[in-house]
């Protein structure tokens, strides 16, 4: 059998079932919280519940990322990457939907929250 075939039929490792899980967590809940902003002068009413209705979908994708990532990982690793999971869903969701492009200090600092992941998972 082809060595790609193999990885095709391997089943997904809980480390990565629980990261993609959180990014799209990440996702729904980068959304709930930033991005009403592109929308300022919607009541402020009209916003929370906007963003409490996006957030639901957010936990019935966080619990199980947490579930299934404690399987492989402690909860001090889980916790690191979903922070390091956040830091890039936001990048991309603030450039994207906000049109704000990050500065220098931004990069650094989010360099150092990439070490820490490095550092949790050895």
């Amino acid at each position: 059998m082809d060595r790609r075939c193999i990885y095709l039929t391997m089943p997904l490792d809980d480390r990565w079932k629980a990261a993609g899980l959180l990014v799209l967590s990440n996702a729904f809940m980068t959304a709930a919280w930033y991005g009403h902003l592109k929308y300022r002068k919607a009541p402020l009413l009209i916003a929370v519940f906007a963003s409490w209705g996006i957030a639901l979908i957010e936990y019935m994708l966080q619990v199980p990322a947490n579930r299934i990532g404690a399987r492989a990982l402690s909860t001090y690793q889980l916790k690191v990457i979903q922070e390091a999971i956040t830091l890039v869903v936001f990048m991309v969701f603030a450039a994207g939907w906000l049109g704000e492009g990050p500065q220098p200090k931004y990069l650094v600092s989010f360099g150092l929250i990439l070490a820490a992941v490095v550092v949790a998972l050895h």
